[in-house]
């Protein structure tokens, strides 16, 4: 009879959490502000990546590595100054240079999409059933997210609404969801409570995204609270895999999350640049180049 009625208690129990994380969810989702999304088309990707080659670049220049004319060019910069993806001065266009703000999560999703599903599934291919995980905050984390739907058996934490949303559709798979303060613009969860709640776990695999690899070997990222969830998930977890984009190289952001030295693996969607090729190896990271 107590086993009955104890049985009977976990499942409501399981079903109210249910419920409130739904009812938090559809809050967060109705209340957070939604920028304009960014529906980059081939040649403003290119632009985009020529820039961030160059640093800045006039629109000669660029209407004549595009082969495209001039006022297509003063377009697409129009169009994407617009959307802060680059910054306009006197006769040319630079990437934007902040080192305390990311670019907002609808940019972020759109930019660099290909290659980030690429990394996703190369991940996937690895992550193995009956595991457990650790996911933190980003739009790289949410296609791992997207990717691992059909795995078996996994266990996964995150302070992320967005994978938890994305998960808690595959039955194979116990999503577990860090509490503390949501952001609205990303729906992470930031605050000393997700770091008290994180501490209590040891995890298979950390699969952690960032927004910037320096020079130096540093691993950065721009909100130091999210910072210190992400550093928590590292301390956590017996091997860590860091999912990242070609452009995440040599950019800065304002604070340090880790060095190469803490990271196990590095999936990409291209070779990493000078000088990170010495530095991985000297890190003693694994480096996959998602095809």
């Amino acid at each position: 009879m107590h086993s009955f009625f104890f049985a009977l208690q976990s499942r409501t129990l399981h079903r109210r959490a249910d419920q409130m994380f739904q009812i938090c969810y559809a809050s967060v989702a109705t209340h957070a502000p939604s920028p304009p999304t960014v529906n980059t088309n081939p040649r403003q990707l290119q632009l985009l990546e020529e820039v961030r080659a160059r640093k800045s670049a006039t629109v000669e220049q660029l209407a004549d590595t595009l082969g495209v004319t001039l006022q297509t060019v003063r377009r697409d910069v129009q169009r994407l100054a617009e959307s802060g993806l680059l910054t306009r001065f006197h006769g040319g266009v630079r990437v934007p240079s902040s080192t305390v703000e990311n670019l907002a999560h609808t940019q972020r999703e759109t930019l660099h999409a290909d290659g980030k599903a690429r990394i996703a599934r190369a991940v996937a291919e690895q992550v193995p059933n009956d595991c457990s995980l650790i996911l933190n905050i980003g739009t790289t984390t949410e296609a791992i997210a997207k990717a691992l739907l059909h795995h078996r058996g996994l266990r996964v934490i995150t302070n992320n609404l967005n994978v938890a949303a994305i998960l808690s559709s595959n039955p194979e798979c116990e999503v577990i969801v860090a509490g503390g303060v949501v952001r609205a613009r990303d729906r992470g969860i930031v605050g000393e409570a997700a770091v008290d709640f994180i501490r209590q776990f040891k995890v298979d695999i950390a699969l952690i995204g960032i927004s910037g690899i320096e020079p130096d070997g540093s691993l950065r990222d721009f909100d130091y609270r999210e910072v210190k969830v992400a550093q928590t998930i590292i301390e956590q977890a017996r091997e860590v895999w860091l999912a990242a984009d070609h452009s995440k190289f040599n950019r800065p952001a304002m604070v340090q999350l880790a060095t190469l030295n803490q990271i196990g693996r590095l999936f990409t969607d291209a070779p990493p640049p000078e000088p990170f090729p010495a530095l991985l190896q000297d890190a003693g990271v694994i480096c996959t180049v998602a095809a």
